[in-house]
């Protein structure tokens, strides 16, 4: 097992998608991101099934650094309540996570 993350959000358009990842990777708290999309998303809110048209982000990042991604993901998130899920990552290649490690900084470094 690694301390590699691999953190999901959706937005609701490209714009949001492109803001919310290039903010992750300056502030260095993602390695990368990648945004998928457009994908189909349909889901129960507020009583009601939305179909909606979504953009999906895929956030590399490191363990430490999850609550500080978590919280820039809702100060620049549009949604009320934004996807935050973050899954652990693990086995991968030895260089690609070293490269992801030194690419990130949590708030407390």
């Amino acid at each position: 097992m690694t301390e590699a993350r691999v953190v999901l959000t959706t937005t609701g358009t490209r714009d949001d998608a492109q803001k919310i990842a290039t903010a992750l990777v300056d502030r260095e708290l993602a390695a990368c991101v990648n945004i998928v999309g457009p994908i189909r998303s349909i889901y129960r809110w507020q009583g009601k099934v939305e179909n909606a048209e979504e953009f999906l982000l895929l956030v590399k990042t490191w363990g430490e650094a999850y609550d500080d991604v978590e919280a820039a993901i809702r100060e620049l998130h549009s949604y009320e309540l934004p996807e935050c899920i973050a899954i652990r990552v693990e086995k991968g290649s030895e260089e690609y996570l070293e490269w992801m490690e030194s690419s990130v900084q949590s708030e407390d470094d």
